[in-house]
């Protein structure tokens, strides 16, 4: 009988393994989301650059994540190129358009139900196209800089997850006028953004 039993209970923890193994599988390491994001520039400067500001944009993105365990991923945040307008004391001088590409990692907090979570990283923002002043005033071609994060992914069905984000992303660049700074600006956007996302 005891024999039985043990047989028993052997299959029965073999099946409950393969199950968990098997959901696991299901989802996967990968996700990737999609999101709608506010951008609302921070617009500091020092005092060679004062009154200078960029318009807040509303922009789409994605991001891709990899998660080396239930609890720690990286996650790569692309966009389009954002243009913004330029404004001098409310008065527009230009455009300036700039991609900025995001690496992160994040610790996904173990919890029941919906998962939060924090990251850091390091930002890389390349200012594609500059016209300020008739192209009298450029800034400076890229800018490396942190980045911080924190988000929830909330099960909706399957694997999908609704998604809420919001990452400050430190951005820099000198303005140059005639091959000489004439100042710092400051765009250090705070980034909050709704989306969904899949894991596979």
């Amino acid at each position: 009988m005891k024999k039985y039993i043990l047989t028993a209970m052997a299959i029965a923890a073999a099946s409950l393994i393969s199950t968990q193994a098997f959901a696991q599988a299901k989802e996967g390491p990968w996700m990737v989301r999609v999101r709608a994001v506010n951008l609302a520039s921070a617009n500091t400067t020092d005092s060679g650059t004062a009154g200078l500001t960029v318009n807040d944009i509303v922009l789409p993105e994605v991001d891709v994540s990899y998660f080396f365990s239930p609890n720690l991923a990286v996650e790569l945040i692309l966009t389009v190129p954002q243009e913004h307008n330029v404004m001098a004391n409310g008065t527009k001088i230009g455009t300036l358009s700039q991609l900025p590409p995001t690496l992160l990692a994040q610790y996904h907090f173990p919890m029941n139900g919906f998962k939060p979570y924090v990251g850091a990283g390091i930002n890389y923002t390349k200012f594609t196209t500059s016209d300020i002043g008739g192209g009298t005033v450029t800034p400076d071609g890229s800018s490396w800089g942190g980045a911080l994060q924190v988000g929830v992914d909330v099960p909706l069905s399957g694997n999908m997850y609704f998604n809420f984000d919001v990452k400050k992303v430190f951005i820099k660049t000198n303005i140059n006028a005639g091959g000489n700074s004439i100042g710092t600006f400051k765009v250090d956007p705070l980034l909050v953004g709704v989306g969904i996302g899949w894991r596979f």
